[in-house]
């Protein structure tokens, strides 16, 4: 048998959810090894240069290392449902919009979620900033049911698991908001079979373990 590729993953991780959610869409077979981040696997320590997952270990060599990275290197080998090839715009938009979003937004969330950890932080300053890249979202969500169209991309799954880690922060007052299309959006995405294939628990994987094959 073919040794696959070394998915690191951690389950409740937003970047983990993604580079799963495009994994789990491409159909790409990845062995996946459940990382505890208070005790991590001295294996996923040696080949993680920044020691953070998700970490994708191919062929025993290539290593990478960044979320949205996995995500193109799934896609790009299979892309069953067109998240690579938008209604709407270029690979290139969605690639630009992942990166804003991956900035000041993930900056202000970070800031608003864990404010102790940042003492120039306000918390209801920093959601204020995040919120008002929000009402851009919801307002492009008013055009298309999806970033770029009618149907989903690879913006779309990049950004619905910090879209909910934000939600989860308080989710009653996020749920008062007035963006009725991220509600929806974040709604049907926590209720889908393609949330749940991603979110099962998984215990701590160690040397020795049998493989699990994902997807």
């Amino acid at each position: 048998m073919t040794e696959l590729p070394i998915l690191y993953s951690f389950r409740r991780c937003p970047y983990a959810m993604r580079a799963r959610l495009a994994i789990l869409s491409s159909g790409v077979s990845v062995e996946l090894r459940e990382i505890v981040l208070r005790d991590k696997a001295p294996e996923f320590l040696a080949v993680s240069p920044s020691k953070t997952v998700p970490c994708l270990v191919e062929s025993g060599t290539n290593v990478i290392d960044e979320s949205f990275d996995i995500m193109l290197w799934a896609l790009e080998q299979r892309d069953p449902e067109g998240w690579l090839t938008p209604e709407e715009g270029t690979l290139e938009d969605m690639v630009a919009l992942a990166n804003a979003l991956d900035g000041d937004f993930k900056r202000h969330l970070d800031r608003y979620k864990y404010d102790t950890r940042h003492p120039d932080a306000s918390r209801e300053g920093e959601r204020e900033a995040a919120s008002s890249i929000l009402r851009d979202i919801e307002q492009r969500l008013t055009r298309s049911p999806w970033l770029f169209g009618s149907r989903a991309s690879l913006a779309d799954y990049a950004f619905l698991p910090f879209l909910r880690q934000f939600a989860n922060v308080d989710r009653q007052w996020f749920d008062g908001e007035p963006w009725p299309n991220l509600r929806r959006r974040l709604s049907d995405f926590e209720a889908s079979v393609r949330f749940q294939s991603i979110m099962a628990k998984l215990p701590k994987w160690q040397s020795g373990d049998t493989v699990l094959v994902f997807p």
